[in-house]
């Protein structure tokens, strides 16, 4: 099975690019339009699935990555000695749960909702890159709102926040998420993410939190 070259051209900027990137950017560099970008991704990526690949190309959050199957998790650990990474504590779990099904959302406000400081945790996954700063509110103090990434829909394997499964709900139990929204929020534009082919964040689950930040939690 022949790649036409132009899907040839999607793979060589997908991996050159590391990160995820926009179909209109993609559609730029190779002088088509976006719908075409999305056939060639699919293209790619049902070329890799039929030849048996190790690569594959996912849809985040409408931009698209190449990256690792997780089938070869193991073996890229073993080859670049990478330790195997433990689950999220609950505490940040939870912290994860409040900020995807509510974002852009403050600290304060995932605070509120869980009844303890949670800035560690926060700050913590602000560093595994699973959160980034999204803007600021425009109030006294302008506090800074957060966000999922695409690392996020990435490890817990989405391709968009629309596929986040509902919320249970409990009569008996008052509704976590029922808070006030916060407004005024300004976005920046998204940040790149520093990964490629071989790299292993592409196929790394998260990193486990310190136990300090789990008992400030």
């Amino acid at each position: 099975m022949n790649m036409e070259p132009t899907c040839a051209a999607l793979e060589a900027v997908l991996f050159s690019a590391g990160e995820p990137t926009e179909p209109a950017r993609l559609a730029e560099a190779l002088e088509t339009d976006e719908e075409t970008v999305t056939a060639l991704a699919a293209q790619l990526d049902a070329f890799y699935t039929e030849t048996g690949s190790a690569l594959q190309v996912l849809s985040l959050g409408g931009s698209y990555q190449l990256t690792t199957r997780p089938a070869h998790a193991d073996v890229i650990r073993r080859a670049l000695e990478i330790k195997r990474n433990t689950p999220l504590s609950n505490a940040a779990m939870e912290t994860l749960t409040i900020i995807a099904y509510n974002q852009p959302v403050t600290k304060g406000f995932v605070e509120r909702v869980r009844g303890v400081d949670s800035s560690s945790v926060v700050n913590t996954l602000v560093e595994r890159g699973l959160l980034e700063e999204a803007g600021r509110i425009e109030v006294p103090g302008r506090p800074v709102t957060y966000r999922t990434t695409a690392q996020f829909l990435r490890c817990f394997g989405l391709s968009s926040l629309a596929d986040l499964p509902p919320l249970p709900t409990d009569p008996e139990q008052p509704d976590l998420f029922d808070a006030e929204p916060e407004t005024g929020t300004e976005l920046p534009a998204e940040p790149a993410e520093n990964d490629t082919p071989q790299e292993a964040e592409n196929i790394e689950t998260v990193e486990d939190l310190t136990e300090e930040e789990q008992s400030e939690a």
